[in-house]
């Protein structure tokens, strides 16, 4: 019903966040990411959202970009998984981190996340991995207009580079989910690339 709100900043929570747009001051559940992106109160902000709708409640949930709402709806659609579940499991970790634990059946990793327990994340990545892509990483500006933080974007870059080398996108994630973690912050996708092709050779 609502793809993206945009206003200026009321209130800022933790896991709340209130804006103000056309006299309407909406109440939003937002991810970790969304908030920390969100500017001070009084200044301009887009956060795109979905609306839950149960017999008891109309909660609207936040989202720092589509991605970040298209894999909260991935979750969502998870037998047993509801929306603050869902919102949980992406504020354990990073977008980026997430996608590459569901495409890699990294169940350590997809466990750390409050009240999922091991058979859950198991279903989590058996049901969601053939529906992710490197395009999943792709991330667009903050809520503030400012460009995302480097790494979302080169690892979705080095997947599809070693996919374009023969590698499966099975195989291309996982070397490219080892060298992230081995790489520093600044790290183009070439640097990953070279980091994931120089790990396979070794194992």
């Amino acid at each position: 019903m609502y793809a993206f709100i945009e206003g200026t900043v009321e209130y800022k929570a933790p896991g709340e966040l209130v804006i103000l747009a056309g006299g309407v001051g909406y109440q939003l559940l937002c991810t970790a990411a969304a908030l920390s992106a969100a500017p001070p109160k009084g200044e301009f902000v887009r956060v795109y959202t979905w609306l839950s709708v149960r017999d008891d409640a109309m909660e609207l949930f936040g989202f720092v970009s589509r991605e970040e709402r298209g894999m909260f709806l991935k979750l969502t659609g998870i037998s047993g998984i509801g929306p603050r579940t869902a919102l949980g499991i992406l504020a354990s970790m990073p977008l980026s981190d997430l996608t590459l634990a569901i495409m890699t059946g990294d169940v350590v990793m997809l466990s750390r996340a409050p009240g999922i327990g091991k058979k859950t994340a198991q279903r989590i990545a058996l049901e969601l991995k053939d529906k992710l892509s490197a395009e999943d990483f792709g991330v667009e500006a903050g809520l503030t207009g400012t460009a995302p933080a480097q790494p979302d974007g080169a690892v979705a870059e080095a997947i599809l580079a070693l996919q374009s080398l023969g590698y499966t996108q099975a195989e291309a994630a996982r070397a490219v989910s080892i060298a992230h973690q081995q790489a520093s912050p600044d790290d183009r996708a070439d640097d990953l690339v070279r980091l994931a092709l120089r790990g396979m050779a070794k194992g």
